[in-house]
């Protein structure tokens, strides 16, 4: 039994009649006839009474006609339902973000894709680089954008580097600037009044090693907050604080200065499950990212670049594993 001898069968029941059953069905009338003698070997019963006025249901063809309807009707919906997926018109992406790139790049990639495919459900996960790993290991997320690795999930993950941004220092656009150079040293921001991030931030971690590093304490006004607060706050001129490049994009109350000799850099990476192939809608918000990282990297200049030249062209399926240097939010 096949779908198209159900069809068959569902249209001479329709017409009463072979010929016009045929000819709806654009086949020739012997052939219509072949498959119908076919699906009933294939049930073991006669389904039409067959007379020169016509052809009329039997017990058995009146039973088989209500499932026979059911089934095609099923597998259209089927039919329809792959078609969307193939066309992007429904399906979901699980996508998880640390905290600072939730604000900045990921903000303008869910704008693209959700304005491509509106249809599209998407579900996002706001954690630390850690959390997402395990998140995306235990098959919660499709795809997390992280800014470090952890060797305990890196037999189950592909984590394809994006970007290399540095980390700046900022001031508020609205008073005087904390230096006339294109640079500034890590001495010299010690000594200005700082905001830093709350610990659970793996960037106050790093900024806290460089400073230690260096032999310097740095002075600060105000610590424990997120990043939203603390942007506002040098907006303010509360303070100075050290962040990512890409946050500072589209704030024109913020001035930023890079540190000498690029002191502290992070990379981001696109994280995904290893052996698991993706739907039609993860690939495009692959692409996605790609395309809105490479934009994000010429509009940031020199604090930014694209990890690996070949990955705006790709989906990242061939990538191997990499490490991040700068780990956390």
């Amino acid at each position: 039994m096949n779908l198209e001898q159900l069809r068959g069968f569902v249209e001479v029941a329709r017409f009463g009649n072979f010929t016009r059953a045929a000819e709806e069905l654009y086949l020739a009338q012997p052939s219509l006839s072949r498959q119908i003698a076919a699906l009933e070997q294939d049930l073991g019963a006669e389904l039409f009474h067959r007379a020169r006025g016509g052809s009329t249901l039997t017990v058995a063809g009146e039973s088989l006609l209500p499932l026979a309807r059911r089934m095609l009707a099923d597998a259209e919906s089927v039919r329809r339902e792959l078609a969307e997926l193939a066309g992007l018109e429904r399906g979901r992406v699980r996508l998880g973000a640390t905290p600072t790139l939730c604000i900045s790049l990921v903000a303008e990639v869910l704008s693209a894709f959700h304005t491509e495919h509106p249809g599209i459900e998407l579900h996002l996960s706001e954690q630390g680089s850690r959390r997402l790993l395990d998140e995306l290991a235990g098959g919660e997320l499709d795809l997390a954008l992280i800014t470090t690795s952890d060797a305990s999930s890196a037999e189950r993950l592909t984590v394809t580097p994006l970007l290399v941004e540095e980390l700046v220092v900022i001031s508020s656009a609205g008073a005087p600037p904390i230096t006339t150079r294109d640079r500034i040293g890590l001495g010299e921001v010690a000594a200005l009044p700082q905001i830093v991030f709350s610990s659970s931030y793996d960037l106050r971690a790093a900024t806290d090693a460089a400073f230690a590093g260096a032999g310097l304490t740095p002075e600060v006004v105000l610590e424990g907050a997120e990043m939203d607060a603390v942007l506002r706050f040098v907006e303010r001129g509360l303070g100075v604080a050290i962040v990512p490049a890409m946050v500072l994009i589209d704030r024109p109350g913020l001035r930023s200065v890079r540190l000498d000799a690029a002191a502290l850099a992070r990379t981001i990476s696109l994280a995904r499950p290893v052996g698991v192939a993706p739907t039609a809608a993860v690939e495009v918000m692959q692409r996605t990212i790609a395309a809105t990282a490479v934009g994000f990297a010429a509009r940031a200049g020199a604090t930014m670049r694209v990890a690996a030249d070949d990955y705006a062209s790709s989906t990242g399926n061939d990538q191997r594993p990499s490490r991040i240097s700068a780990r956390g939010r």
